[in-house]
């Protein structure tokens, strides 16, 4: 009896301090906030495998069903695509997962004596936060003995320098050219961020090495994709190779005459055009154009005529040309700075396939530009390799603006240069033809031609004369690209 009323002091005396606790909060802050509890930092940790059955690196491997178990519950991401078996089965396993188990059933007929890799790394991820798993390798033999020779290297574009972390890289051991468009790769890896890749329990021997960007997962080069490869055969032996790079490519896509498609307003019965003036005035390095919406049918140069007072005085020197889709026109003109030009179209100078003329004559007026308007640039090249045949590229965004020959005094130039911030680059240009060239693989097996990106701005301002030096250290790499 004592010891309940003990118990019941005991309750009361903690009810009244709750109480009384309560009270001062309510007393100091004007209201009571109910606090949710923290659900704790997120979980950025990938699924590790706990357990597998048969156990990893088991020989005579002969199951036809593998479960691999994992410390939380997992789901399969994209299973077919980023499950990675070496050597290539013929028939994929089916895979599934239940809550923390995934399983695997064999569905090909292994080959004897030969050691196989199931790559999981980017085939599961836990099921709460998406973490995937790293370097989820499961390995086992057929044969006596496990694999154990290794392959490295790195692949770059070629055109930026850059990796892309999307390329797969595959030996074959049929050193056929033939056999990356007919069959499947006897191995397969990935890079990294950086474009780094490493094949591990590889049997010795000798293989082709390729690279390739494969949406599809066919694993076989059609002539399309992003590809690069090894110049000579790759021999896998007791020692390790030095590592290798790949420089990968994407072919040029053939270019086809196509017509741009432009609505067309059956009703309008005036040929309409714009020309490439900026605000009414004429680049002194540019051409003058002219572009229609539709192919023109009739175009007569002795219609058009060019002055430069306001008497339109007729000049001569002007060079008309029509383009092969008959919509542009060029006008080719070494121009008078700072001038007035009036170009004066007749009414007949020009109909489209439609038939549609200007209703008038009608003159274009506009004014060149003056070399003030432009920059001087000098640009010193110290140190860079000219036995490679180097061009300088200017470039903004994707476009290449100027392509340079650097001149045996490494010395380049610029009289007139409209002002802006450009990007340079230097192209290794290998047939000298002043521009970039992809690799070719089949007959030529021709590397593409390498470019090293500038780590400087070039910055050009009006009326001003600016000069650089671009040296290893200073705007070249250390090591430029080979």
């Amino acid at each position: 009896m004592f010891a309940f009323l003990m118990r019941a002091k005991n309750i009361l005396l903690a009810g009244l301090l709750l109480v009384a606790v309560a009270a001062v909060l309510f007393t100091e802050t004007g209201c009571a906030s109910i606090v949710p509890p923290s659900g704790g930092p997120r979980d950025s940790l990938p699924p590790v495998i706990i357990s597998v059955m048969p156990e990893n690196e088991t020989l005579n491997f002969d199951a036809k069903e593998i479960k691999i178990e994992f410390d939380e519950y997992v789901e399969l991401n994209d299973i077919y695509k980023n499950l990675l078996v070496s050597p290539f089965p013929r028939i994929m396993p089916e895979v599934s997962r239940k809550l923390r188990t995934v399983t695997v059933k064999i569905k090909d007929t292994l080959q004897p004596n030969t050691t196989y890799v199931y790559n999981f790394a980017k085939a599961i991820k836990d099921l709460n936060e998406g973490n995937q798993g790293k370097d989820l390798l499961y390995v086992v033999s057929t044969g006596s003995y496990i694999d154990s020779m290794e392959l490295s290297g790195n692949v770059r574009m070629a055109r930026t320098g850059r990796p892309d972390s999307t390329l797969s890289v595959m030996l074959y051991n049929n050193l056929d050219d033939s056999a990356v468009v007919k069959e499947r790769p006897r191995y397969i890896s990935r890079v990294d961020s950086t474009g780094t890749f490493f094949f591990r329990y590889l049997a010795p021997g000798q293989y082709r090495l390729y690279a390739m960007k494969d949406e599809s997962g066919a694993y076989m080069y059609n002539g399309e994709q992003i590809f690069a490869f090894a110049d000579s055969v790759v021999t896998i032996a007791e020692a390790p190779p030095t590592p290798i790079r790949l420089w990968a490519y994407e072919p040029e896509k053939k270019k086809e005459e196509t017509e741009e498609e432009v609505e067309v307003d059956e009703k309008e019965k005036r040929l309409r055009f714009k020309t490439n003036l900026e605000a009414s005035r004429q680049d002194l390095l540019s051409a003058l154009t002219i572009t229609f919406e539709q192919p023109l049918k009739v175009f007569d140069t002795t219609k058009m005529h060019l002055s430069t007072d306001s008497t339109f005085k007729p000049i001569t020197g002007q060079r008309f040309t029509l383009d092969s889709t008959a919509r542009v026109i060029t006008m080719n003109m070494n121009w008078m700075e700072d001038t007035v030009y009036n170009l004066v179209l007749e009414k007949e100078f020009a109909s489209d396939s439609l038939g549609r003329q200007i209703f008038k004559q009608d003159t274009i007026m506009f004014r060149t530009k003056s070399r003030t308007d432009y920059g001087q640039v000098r640009i010193n090249f110290v140190d860079v390799e000219l036995e490679r045949h180097p061009v300088l590229l200017i470039t903004q965004g994707d476009q290449v603006k100027d392509a340079f020959t650097i001149p045996a005094n490494r010395i380049i130039d610029l009289q007139l240069y409209n002002p802006g911030e450009y990007d340079m680059k230097i192209l290794y240009d290998t047939n000298q033809n002043e521009k970039w060239d992809p690799g070719a693989f089949f007959v030529e097996h021709r590397q593409p031609e390498l470019i090293n990106s500038i780590d400087r701005k070039l910055v050009v301002k009006p009326d001003r004369t600016e000069d650089f030096e671009i040296k290893r250290g200073r705007g070249l790499p250390v090591n430029p690209l080979r």
